[in-house]
């Protein structure tokens, strides 16, 4: 059985920078990313707000760069997914794939995916018009009309990247006011392509074999009216992404790992950096910052214990 001073699981921003300090202390790791390296930052179309960067830069640019950080250092990778962790005093045991290991520390950076509505219609109709990804799909809807649901920087900043694609776009928010910083909101209200629907809530996917409407009701008046679009775009937050962590670690009410300051979890040895924590703010710049004080605490641990 492999044995590890440290297993990072996620190869997201936090995961990639994790990995990165542990290597630059010189302890031996592994990498478990069943993808690319990148996380959600190879589904954004432009990052913007990340510092060195003045510039937006696309996504996937964004995440080569980060991962050619690794390329100097020998370290052990599994292109799989963890579908178990058994706690222990010393080493931890992960179930990667049909393979198991131990680590004395394991960093998870696993992330969040994107969260479903729950619509009549929805499931029925995802990948035949409904997408929660307009990176990914925005192409198939040039010069169409879509619809975007949300009202967060994520449903702004795609609704600004589809308006350069599609017809037209109603972006369809269910209270008066966004919650997408101000920058995007200014630039959503003067774009020519967009119609805003506040206070409005979707109610019903409607289609067979692709997309053809989408029925909304107005929460203040209780009108209820039809659109006719060829696409809904799904932008309402996240879920947590992984169900393999051991009983002894905290969750939150929505399933996000709980840590303190310094990413350690209610289970010495295991720490958690990225969008999987519990946390107000979901960025690429917290994610590195998470994964960079994760790693610290993570050594700053295995020393305390005499483990190196």
């Amino acid at each position: 059985m492999n044995r590890y001073d440290a297993i990072v699981i996620g190869g997201g921003p936090a995961g990639i920078t994790a990995a990165l300090y542990l290597l630059r202390f010189q302890v031996k790791v592994a990498v478990v990313e069943k993808l690319a390296p990148g996380g959600q930052v190879l589904r954004t179309h432009l990052v913007e707000n990340y510092p060195g960067f003045p510039q937006p830069v696309e996504g996937w640019k964004l995440a080569d760069i980060f991962a050619e950080h690794l390329k100097p250092y020998h370290y052990d990778t599994y292109n799989d997914e963890v579908s178990r962790i058994e706690v222990g005093k010393e080493m931890h045991r992960l179930k990667i794939g049909d393979t198991w290991v131990e680590a004395r520390t394991i960093i998870v950076c696993t992330g969040a995916v994107y969260k479903e509505l729950g619509l009549p219609g929805e499931k029925e109709l995802s990948g035949k018009g409904v997408s929660y990804c307009a990176t990914c799909d925005g192409n198939f809807f040039r010069d169409q009309v879509v619809a975007v649901i949300g009202g967060g920087n994520t449903a702004l900043e795609e609704s600004l990247y589809l308006a350069r694609l599609v017809k037209k776009l109603y972006l369809l928010h269910r209270r008066d006011d966004f919650r997408g910083h101000k920058c995007f909101q200014n630039r959503c209200e003067v774009n020519p392509v967009i119609t805003i629907r506040r206070s409005t809530l979707a109610k019903r996917i409607l289609g067979d074999d692709k997309v053809t409407g989408i029925e909304i009701e107005n929460i203040k008046t209780g009108e209820k009216e039809h659109l006719s679009v060829d696409g809904v775009f799904v932008f309402v937050g996240y879920d947590p992404h992984g169900d393999f962590y051991p009983p002894e670690i905290q969750l939150d009410e929505r399933g996000f790992i709980i840590t303190d300051a310094e990413m350690r979890t209610s289970v010495p040895g295991i720490f958690a950096a990225g969008d999987i924590r519990s946390k107000l703010c979901r960025q690429i710049t917290t994610a590195v910052g998470d994964g960079a004080t994760a790693a610290n605490a993570a050594h700053a641990y295995m020393e305390e214990k005499g483990f190196i």
